[in-house]
C-alpha cells in the first residue's frame, strides 16, 4: 500500500533587507489573519539590545504573539543550529493552535536553514576561539585572515578581512575538522522542506530603501541608542562580541573618541545601506520569492495567505 504523504505545515515567511518594513507588514497582516510571529533575526535574540536591533516594542508584541526574541544575554553564544532547534517546535505548536506561523526577519542563513537544513558543523570551542582572538590582538589586525588565506583561500575571499567574527569561525571549523570551511559549506545538502511556504519580500527602489534606512538610523539615535551601548559597556565591557555588530560598533567607536556624533550617524547609515545591499543579493538568489513593490500591496499578500491557509 502506498504511504500517504505527510501533510506539510503552512508557513509564511516575510524577509528582505533591513529597514524594508518586514515587522510592519507582519503586524498589519496579523489584524486580518490569526498568525504568530517567529523572529528570524540574529540580534533580536539578545536581551537588553532593543534599539539597535529594531526589536518590536512591548506594545507591538502585545498585539500579536512574538517568539525567538530576548532568548539569551548578550555575552552568551547562539548558533544557526540553535535557532533551527528552537524555531521548528515553535512553528509546529503555532500550527497546532490553529494559527499561521509567520517567520519574520532578515537573517537569510537562519531562514534557509529553517526551511531546509545545513551540513553538520562543529559547535564552537570556547578555548580555541579565545586563543584565536588573543593572537589577533597580540600579533596585529589581519593576522587570522592571512592564516585563513593559507588554510582556505576560498573562504578568505568570501570573508572581509575586517570581519573578525566570521574569520574566527571559519578558522575554528578548519582547525576542528581538518577540512576547509568552504568545502563543508559547499556540501550543504538541503533536505526536503517540511513546510508549505510562501516567501514575501519588499522590493523598494534602491533610493527609497536607503532613505528609509537613513530615517530609521536617526530615530534609533533619538530613541537612545548611545545610552543603550553605554549600558551594555558598563555591564559587559567594550570587548563584548555582540557590540561588534552593525550600529553598536559605530557607537562604540564614537564613545572611544574616534569621531563625533554626526560622523557616527553617517557611518551607521552608510554601513546599514551596504548591509541591506548584501541582504538583497542573498534574497534575490532564494527560489520562489514573491517580491512586493510597496506597502500598498498588503491586500495582495493577504491573497497569498488565504491560498496558503486554504490549500
Amino acid at each position: 500500500m502506498k504511504k500517504k504523504p505527510v501533510e506539510k505545515i503552512p508557513l509564511l515567511v516575510i524577509c528582505g533587507p533591513t529597514g524594508s518594513g518586514k515587522s510592519s507588514l507582519a503586524l498589519d497582516l496579523a489584524q486580518r489573519h490569526p498568525l504568530e510571529i517567529v523572529s528570524a533575526d540574529s540580534r533580536q535574540i539578545y536581551r537588553m539590545m532593543d534599539i539597535g536591533t529594531a526589536k518590536p516594542s512591548v506594545a507591538e508584541q502585545a498585539l500579536v504573539p512574538h517568539h525567538m526574541i530576548d532568548l539569551i544575554d548578550p555575552d552568551q553564544e547562539f548558533s544557526v543550529a540553535a535557532f533551527v532547534d528552537q524555531a521548528r517546535p515553535l512553528i509546529e505548536q503555532i500550527h497546532q493552535r490553529g494559527r499561521l506561523p509567520c517567520v519574520v526577519g532578515g537573517t537569510g542563513l537562519y531562514i534557509r536553514a529553517l526551511l531546509g537544513g545545513l551540513a553538520d558543523l562543529p559547535t564552537g570551542d570556547e578555548t580555541l576561539r579565545k586563543n584565536l582572538h588573543t593572537r589577533e590582538l597580540e600579533q596585529g589586525s589581519g593576522t587570522l585572515h592571512r592564516e585563513l588565506q593559507q588554510l582556505d583561500p576560498e573562504a578568505a575571499v568570501a570573508i572581509h578581512p575586517n570581519n573578525l567574527i566570521r574569520t574566527v569561525r571559519a578558522l575554528e571549523v578548519c582547525l576542528l575538522t581538518g577540512h576547509k570551511f568552504s568545502a563543508i559549506k559547499a556540501r550543504h545538502d538541503f533536505i526536503d522542506c517540511s513546510y508549505r511556504v510562501v516567501k514575501i519580500a519588499y522590493d523598494y527602489p534602491r533610493e527609497v530603501l536607503y532613505r528609509r534606512i537613513d530615517l530609521r538610523t536617526g530615530k534609533m539615535l533619538e530613541a537612545g541608542l548611545v545610552a543603550e551601548v553605554e549600558m551594555l559597556v558598563r555591564r559587559y565591557g567594550s570587548d563584548l562580541k555582540a557590540l561588534q555588530t552593525l550600529g553598536y560598533r559605530e557607537v562604540l567607536e564614537h564613545l572611544a573618541g574616534e569621531y563625533d556624533a554626526g560622523t557616527m550617524c553617517a557611518r551607521i547609515q552608510t554601513k546599514t545601506r551596504q548591509y541591506a545591499k548584501k541582504q538583497l543579493t542573498w534574497f534575490r538568489k532564494e527560489p520562489d520569492m514573491i517580491w512586493v513593490d510597496s506597502n500598498h500591496k498588503s491586500d495582495r499578500v493577504s491573497g497569498y495567505i488565504d491560498h496558503l491557509i486554504c490549500h
